[in-house]
């Protein structure tokens, strides 16, 4: 096969992968008037990557917004909390602790301001994700913190997809579709460059599966190869392979919630160049996930954001303990339904529930959002679900509504027929949560925090619907919903020090090259150690993106 044709000179960077941390390395070196190119292997189409899908929310620590909505938040508190979530217990952690002291800082200082200089805004109301329920001192976050950029994850990329054409129409920038990096290329003992294999034309739309036909090879070389390719969340044998032992066998069925391209491949190839890969048994999977019946990759999950009241059964009936409650803690969760042996659980709850409570994530889920579209926001803020919530009612596989429990039982034995559900337990369950609301006061932690969570305001308005018994007929109908496990985050990588230069296995950085975003565990192979705090991986990016750009522009 023949080999393209060289540039005509050597840029000063190429980038690998054109997803959100290597748009935001790129921007920062046209700012400063450098030369990059960018490979990725998708068609234009994909370009931003997995951040154009995302819901767009991103963490930030004492913000007007909070501050608007009676939230009294600190850096402190948010040390406190990262510390707890993160469990840092090992000695490849010590770049990721420094990383999250630098990321705290960034998040509740200028973090906000920088983007807002760059056009973004968000939505006034800040939501809760990842409430924890452990202490003070243990997993996840105290205060509601997650800012849901208005415009959703295009949103978050608009202003870097922009800053980088402009750079493309001014000469800096070049952007090379359909290149699969197939090596690092090294010389005395540093990185030079890039060699690999030039992909046929195709004409996917963005996030469909490409083809991997070869039509020629190519070499490029630079200063500085940044590798910004992402995690392994669409490659489920890599998921297999890396499963920590620690949450039991990995499941068997799960479904995809990044496209196929997600595959991985840069983190060996950057480890055959030199770097240490760190922390790859720590990965961020949902529990929440449904088959998405409008799918545009294979095993295409939408997550469910739940709001608190949902009751939670595992497979075969058994409600899950405290605090195993929608939204409190996603790996706490994830390892307690593993343990079952099964790869589903339920959610089984009310349309007074899911009107106010059901979210989904993913830009497209969220066309009022997305498209700052303020009438369809509206109609998101009036009575019913949310249209994207309701097709999923009508057309999706997972869903069961029904005016009685014995129907609602046939419909969900139906969807699982070879696993045994305890209906009995199901509803003795049930009728015994209903009764707990005969008074303001109850046991049930679940009513505990339920009635806790509309204390604040955000919650109260939009989030959590009032308590009421699930056998409500007024609250009807009832509604099942049958719950998947939905691969997503990698939370180990390439280790990075604080420039974002990759590590070596000594510790030293190896020359010329660099890691970003998921490749890099979103800073120093694993910034969240084992959990996250939610609307920190799209800040992650943005922070190790600005890093790498900025330490190559100063050479």
């Amino acid at each position: 096969m023949a080999a393209s044709p060289a540039p005509r000179t050597e840029p000063d960077a190429i980038i690998v992968g054109g997803g959100l941390s290597g748009l935001v390395a790129a921007a920062e070196l046209v700012d400063a008037g450098k030369h990059v190119v960018i490979v990725d292997q998708e068609p234009e189409a994909s370009l931003g990557g997995q951040a154009w899908w995302s819901f767009g929310g991103l963490f930030l620590v004492d913000s007007p917004e909070q501050r608007r909505m009676g939230v009294h938040d600190s850096l402190d508190l948010a040390r406190q909390d990262w510390a707890g979530t993160a469990g840092f217990d090992r000695d490849e952690d010590e770049w990721g602790r420094r990383w999250a002291e630098a990321y705290l800082e960034f998040a509740a200082g200028e973090k906000r301001a920088w983007l807002h200089e760059k056009g973004v805004r968000f939505f006034p109301v800040v939501g809760w994700a990842e409430r924890g329920g452990y202490g003070a001192i243990g997993h996840g976050n105290s205060v509601p913190r997650f800012h849901i950029t208005w415009g959703t994850g295009p949103g978050v990329l608009a202003p870097f997809v922009a800053r980088v054409q402009a750079g493309a129409a001014a000469g800096l920038v070049e952007l090379r579709y359909r290149h699969r990096v197939d090596e690092l290329v090294v010389e005395s003992g540093g990185v030079v460059g890039v060699r690999g294999t030039l992909l046929a034309d195709d004409p996917a739309k963005r996030g469909e599966p490409s083809n991997r036909d070869a039509v020629g090879e190519f070499e490029l070389r630079a200063a500085a190869v940044v590798v910004a390719s992402g995690g392994i969340g669409g490659d489920h044998d890599l998921v297999r392979q890396y499963w920590p032992e620690r949450m039991g066998p990995a499941p068997t069925a799960m479904l995809s919630g990044v496209p196929a391209h997600v595959d991985g491949r840069m983190l060996a190839i950057s480890e055959q160049a030199g770097a240490r890969l760190v922390n790859r048994d720590r990965m961020w999977h949902y529990t929440e996930g449904i088959a998405n019946w409008d799918s545009v990759w294979p095993l295409h999950g939408i997550r469910i954001l739940p709001g608190p009241s949902s009751m939670w059964f595992d497979a075969e009936g058994r409600r899950l303990p405290p605090p195993l409650f929608p939204g409190f803690d996603t790996l706490g969760t994830l390892e307690h339904i593993v343990a079952t042996g099964h790869a589903h659980s339920w959610f089984v709850l009310t349309q007074k529930i899911i009107e106010k409570e059901f979210a989904l994530s993913g830009s497209e889920q969220n066309p009022d959002l997305t498209g700052k579209d303020l009438k369809l926001l509206a109609d998101r803020l009036g009575s019913g679900a949310p249209g994207p919530v309701e097709a999923f009612k009508r057309h999706g596989v997972d869903f069961v509504v029904a005016d009685t429990l014995p129907e609602l039982f046939d419909g969900m034995r139906a969807l699982s027929p070879d696993v045994p559900l305890d209906t009995e337990n199901i509803e003795r369950e049930i009728v015994a949560r209903d009764r707990e609301l005969d008074n303001e006061f109850s046991k049930d932690l679940q009513l505990i925090a339920v009635r806790g969570a509309r204390r604040y305001r955000g919650d109260k308005l939009i989030r959590v619907a009032t308590p009421h018994r699930i056998l409500d007929p007024k609250a009807g109908p009832l509604i099942a919903v049958k719950l998947h496990l939905l691969t997503r985050k990698t939370l180990g990588g390439i280790q990075t020090d604080l420039s974002s230069r990759a590590l070596g296995a000594d510790g030293t950085p190896v020359p010329g090259l660099y890691a970003v975003g998921e490749a890099a565990g979103f800073g120093g192979g694993g910034v969240h150690g084992y959990r996250a705090l939610e609307g920190t991986f799209l800040g992650g990016c943005l922070f190790t993106g600005r890093a790498a750009g900025r330490a190559i522009a100063r050479g």
